[in-house]
């Protein structure tokens, strides 16, 4: 049987002049790609570094067969030729102004998924309206948020939310990724890949609606993507997101 998905895409600039996010779906019969990247724009050229790194692993997963054979294997070797190729990009430059992004990826295959992140992008499984399982990102105060300093409410507000502590690009050396085991998925699982403009302005019980039926994915996430921009004010940033949900 051909993979029975819904999936829907949303990026919008926020309250900034450039939009540095990039959405990615690529999908085939067995199996389906999301990837959402968020060009750091403290840095040169964010956008050309999103697009750079979307087109890298949207490429890798046209070139081979599908289902993938390998999933772990094939994040791990994709993330990793997006990072070459953002440092092959800054090139030349001085270290502290490279390009640089965070992604967040997830392939859906054979009723499961397997997602991979480097940064502040993520990844949420929801079920039933509730958010059963996230990415933790590589984050000074998602650190803080695991040894019980601060609680997720005040990661919103803290001063050193935006500081992330490995992405794609500026040092050769390969960043730390995290890439799951097989997720088994049950229908009606949605699949949230979000950048961090799209999560910091919602709470998980708003992120879980994304699980309802009622309305429909598009919609819904049209909403949350503008509700989180007014929650944000008027510095808010690119906010961009994938809801995928696997029909079974």
């Amino acid at each position: 049987m051909s993979l029975q998905i819904e999936y829907a895409e949303l990026s919008l600039i926020g309250g900034r002049e450039e939009n540095q996010d990039r959405v990615l779906v690529a999908t085939g019969n067995d199996a389906a790609l999301v990837v959402v990247i968020d060009g750091m724009g403290g840095h040169s050229d964010g956008a050309r570094a999103a697009e750079v790194a979307s087109q890298t692993i949207g490429q890798a997963f046209e070139q081979i067969s599908h289902p993938v054979f390998d999933p772990q294997g094939f994040m791990h070797l994709a993330i990793g030729q997006a990072h070459r190729n953002l440092v092959a990009l800054g090139d030349g430059l001085s270290v502290e102004v490279r390009p640089r992004a965070t992604c967040v990826t997830c392939l859906v295959q054979d009723g499961a998924a397997f997602w991979g992140h480097v940064g502040d992008s993520r990844l949420y499984l929801i079920r039933g309206r509730k958010v059963l399982d996230r990415t933790r990102d590589h984050s000074h105060v998602e650190l803080l948020l695991q040894e019980g300093l601060i609680t997720e409410e005040e990661i919103i507000d803290h001063p050193m939310r935006n500081f992330v502590e490995c992405c794609l690009g500026g040092d050769v050396t390969l960043p730390g990724m995290n890439i799951t085991n097989q997720k088994k998925l049950q229908p009606g699982d949605t699949l949230l890949a979000c950048t961090d403009g799209f999560w910091s302005g919602l709470t998980d019980e708003a992120i879980g609606e994304l699980g309802s039926a009622e309305r429909p994915l598009a919609d819904e996430l049209q909403r949350l993507g503008e509700l989180a921009v007014r929650t944000s004010g008027q510095f808010a940033d690119n906010t961009s997101a994938v809801a995928l949900r696997w029909l079974g």
